[in-house]
């Protein structure tokens, strides 16, 4: 077993409003994210998307930062972060968020028609995020070359499902009597 998986059957879970929730590293910031889990991420996501032919990476702000600089930086491709932040640059782009706890707007800027872009994201839940980045780069005319999750929850409503566009997912989880499973 690799050590994403190992950190998902260890990793803590809560309870808020009845609704068992992990924490882990990757997708919150804690507990302590270790070099060795975020190396073996980098590694898996380069090897499982097709990132020889893209322009840029594309990846929310926050959560998805972190792992997308790993990638950028073993590939020498281009960084563009999502953020929830309007800067008023030509050619911003802003996005509706929608997911199952949260709703808020969102700004890419740097990304032209034509460019080919690998998304990357740490969770896909509810699908709302990366069907909304999707959206846009649509509209911007970029072209997605390929989409990765790091973890996928599987049992939800996932927006993304009803795209084109498919995601890879390192690795498939879901809540169990309040505990994290490994979905094969």
């Amino acid at each position: 077993m690799d050590r994403l998986e190992r950190s998902l059957l260890e990793t803590p879970v809560i309870e808020k409003e009845g609704y068992h929730y992990f924490v882990h590293p990757i997708s919150d910031g804690v507990p302590t994210l270790k070099p060795a889990l975020l190396r073996e991420i980098v590694v898996r996501i380069i090897r499982a998307a097709d990132v020889e032919n893209v322009d840029k990476i594309v990846t929310p702000a926050a959560m998805g930062i972190h792992i997308s600089t790993g990638v950028s930086m073993m590939t020498d491709v281009p960084l563009v972060v999502v953020r929830k932040r309007e800067y008023g640059l030509d050619g911003e782009v802003s996005l509706q968020q929608v997911t199952g706890y949260s709703e808020s707007e969102m700004f890419i800027n740097d990304v032209h028609a034509g460019d080919r872009v690998l998304v990357i994201d740490d969770v896909l839940s509810t699908g709302g995020t990366l069907d909304a980045i999707v959206g846009a780069l649509d509209s911007i005319g970029a072209d997605i070359v390929d989409i990765v999750a790091v973890i996928e929850k599987v049992g939800g409503g996932n927006e993304m499902a009803d795209r084109e566009e498919s995601v890879t997912s390192l690795v498939r989880v879901e809540m169990v009597d309040g505990e994290v499973t490994i979905v094969e």
